[in-house]
Formats: C-alpha cells, sequence, structure tokens
C-alpha cells in the first residue's frame, strides 16, 4: 500500500500508522421525503462506523504479529470498512468533500462486499 489511490481526491497523504476513510454519507431526508434536523444530522455524522478506505499510510497494517498465512485479508485501499466509534479526525479535502484520518488499529473489520 502506497498510500495512492484513485480512489483519494481529497489531497490529503496520511503518515505513520494513519489510513484516510471516506465515511458513508449521513442521510438529508428520511425515506418518507421528511427533511432530517441538522442536530439529528450531526449526531449520526459523530456515530458513524462506516466508510471507504481511500488511502493509507506505506506503514498501516504492518502488525508483527499478523499471521503470516493470512495476509491477504488485511484492510487494502478500496474495501469498505468498519471503524470503532469517535477515533478519528474529521477533515475537509481539497476536492470538498468530508474524510476521517485515523490511526490504522481503529479499523475493527472489513465489509465483505
Amino acid at each position: 500500500m502506497n498510500g495512492v489511490s484513485i480512489l483519494n481526491g481529497s489531497g490529503i497523504r496520511p503518515n505513520h500508522y494513519n489510513v484516510l476513510v471516506m465515511p458513508k454519507q449521513v442521510e438529508e431526508k428520511t425515506a418518507g421525503g421528511l427533511f432530517i434536523p441538522e442536530a439529528t444530522k450531526t449526531k449520526e455524522e459523530f456515530g458513524r462506523i462506516e466508510g471507504r478506505l481511500v488511502a493509507a499510510s506505506p506503514m498501516a497494517f504492518r502488525w508483527d504479529d499478523w499471521p503470516e498465512d493470512r495476509g491477504d485479508e488485511k484492510p487494502k485501499v478500496g474495501d469498505w470498512v468498519v471503524f470503532a466509534k469517535y477515533n478519528a479526525t474529521e477533515l475537509t479535502g481539497k476536492d470538498g468533500l468530508k474524510y476521517w484520518l485515523m490511526k490504522d488499529e481503529s479499523i475493527i473489520g472489513v465489509m465483505i462486499e
């Protein structure tokens, strides 16, 4: 993983053991067409736990105790990931979208698509 990805239009390159995730978008309206209040959207944004892994530093996911025969199960750029709540720094990329910068260990699972 070199941290460069066609998914990453943010202009943000993670360093050290960090990764960059584009969090799942919060809905603006309910299925019935009602607008969701801003306070509810804000709460949902900070409670999100899913997103697309768009960049990773070269040092990310390099754990010494990871079984060698399961290296293909490590998260990769492009994976839909699950991460620990409130473990990220929210940033706005040069593309105007919101991204979350977090430690690689905050990724707690990969969604099988």
